[in-house]
């Protein structure tokens, strides 16, 4: 979900116990994220949120699960990983992914995909959702997880 096309959500989210992950490397862009996810969240009317902070991006799917299975109705995962020089980007980037997408497979439960992977960083920057971005990605996040959780909890209703 961005940029040009993306669809405006808006779940009633009273009653829904969320963990925000957010990972603790770029804290200028990581408290852009978590405002985000917060706004969302709060105009969602979630009141019981928890935020928990991962080492890094890489840590991201194992603390994600740890909440996954701990009772969270979703999970809003928050990182940032900028390229460098080295090929670390893409081990890092990939591993993030593919661990938040098995975890959300694995439990069932929303993961919000929060995770920048940019080449630079005015990139992160720009999607942080700070007074000067141009996308706000963690209120995108924690939209996208209140909205499959909707989705998923009317069928299993049904």
């Amino acid at each position: 979900m961005s940029g040009h096309g993306a669809p405006e959500l808006q779940v009633d989210g009273s009653g829904a116990r969320v963990a925000v992950v957010a990972s603790s490397w770029h804290q200028v862009v990581m408290d852009g994220l978590l405002a985000g996810a917060r706004r969302a969240l709060d105009e969602a009317g979630v009141t019981d949120v928890t935020i928990y902070r991962a080492p890094g991006s890489f840590e991201l799917p194992l603390v994600s699960q740890a909440c996954a299975t701990g009772g969270y109705d979703l999970v809003v995962a928050l990182g940032v990983i900028i390229r460098g020089g080295t090929p670390h980007f893409e081990y890092v980037s990939a591993a993030a992914t593919d661990g938040l997408a098995r975890v959300a497979l694995d439990t069932g439960v929303p993961i919000g995909f929060g995770l920048l992977t940019c080449d630079d960083e005015q990139q992160a920057l720009d999607r942080a959702g700070l007074p000067d971005s141009h996308e706000d990605k963690g209120r995108e996040a924690a939209e996208a997880a209140l909205s499959t959780w909707s989705v998923l909890k009317g069928l299993r209703q049904d």
